[in-house]
């Protein structure tokens, strides 16, 4: 008895010993090598590759989160709701990262399980990426040093340089596409299909929404995006957007918000007291943390929730 306890004990301790390591670890922003994971229900796009890149696909973990870098063939996973909640809309989800690299957990995976908890079959977009070093050590001294990195408080951020996006741009007319072609064997109605992105995905939500040809997106959620100002086509969707004051995309614009709004077209803008940048669905103690029921309630209040499924 006395034996069984003791192994008991040591293998709790164990447990914990474990369990505080990787909270240590999630916490200190340090990049970890990370196992390419399992993507059974990946669906391969077929958009081509990448020109120049050095590397094969990998995975590293920041902040406790799983990331890919150096994509080079583009994926749409897509998670369903429970048999009998699906209410129509679907939703493309673009992580950020910088068009470097993508937060697969936080800003892909997770934000799916939540939105098809509501009923909403949603698509995480695994994107073809810009190249990074092949060696994870040259990969994190440059994560570090890179020119787009967050400023110290107090330093302005730095101008961006322009990124071309036409890989990207053809992965999210290519994912648009496939959910239109499958859309009744996935139960979405096609005059309810959205997309969301976070950071660069925003960027990307943006770029689809401004220059696609093929894409008729019946909302965007850019969430902590640029905030720049617009020209916006007479077709654009109705907009909802988040970000934080202490957000380094901020930088106290409306731009967006107000081309929108002087183009009459639908917006709301949700600007959170604090959050930071990259928050997803949320960090600990922060004012943003109920975004995404505000996002719902949105989509519920325009009507993008009632329709009929596999139209």
């Amino acid at each position: 008895m006395f034996s069984s306890l003791k192994k008991l004990s040591t293998a709790f301790i164990l447990t914990l010993f474990v369990f505080f390591a990787e909270s240590s670890m999630a916490q200190d922003g340090t990049i970890y090598p990370l196992d390419t994971p399992l993507e059974p229900t990946a669906i391969p796009l077929g958009t081509g590759g990448v020109d120049d890149q050095p590397a094969k696909e990998t995975w590293f973990r920041q902040w406790g989160d799983p990331m890919a870098r150096n994509i080079t063939a583009a994926t749409l996973t897509p998670f369903f709701p429970r048999p009998g909640t699906a209410n129509g809309a679907a939703v493309i989800v673009a992580p950020g990262g910088g068009f470097r690299w993508l937060s697969m957990g936080n800003e892909g995976w997770e934000v799916a399980e939540a939105l098809a908890a509501k009923g909403i079959t949603a698509f995480v977009l695994k994107y073809r990426l810009h190249p990074t070093p092949a060696s994870l050590d040259e990969f994190a001294d440059w994560m570090q040093n890179r020119a787009f990195a967050p400023p110290k408080p107090g330093e302005a951020a730095p101008a961006r340089p322009q990124t071309d996006l036409t890989n990207q741009l053809e992965d999210a007319e290519a994912a648009y596409a496939m959910i239109v072609k499958r859309a009744a064997e996935w139960g979405v109605d096609t005059s309810r299909i959205g997309m969301i992105g976070f950071s660069a995905g925003a960027g990307l939500t943006m770029h689809s929404t401004l220059n696609s040809k093929t894409m008729k997106l019946a909302f965007i959620g850019p969430i902590y995006g640029g905030m720049g100002p617009v020209e916006v086509p007479a077709d654009a969707p109705p907009m909802f957007n988040v970000i934080a004051t202490d957000d380094f995309l901020f930088k106290g614009q409306f731009g967006v918000i107000d081309s929108w709004y002087k183009a009459g077209k639908p917006v709301e803008f949700h600007l959170y007291q604090n959050g930071g940048h990259g928050f997803g669905l949320g960090n600990p103690n922060r004012t943003s943390n109920r975004w995404f029921d505000a996002f719902v309630h949105w989509l519920d209040v325009n009507g993008f929730l009632v329709g009929k499924a596999g139209k």
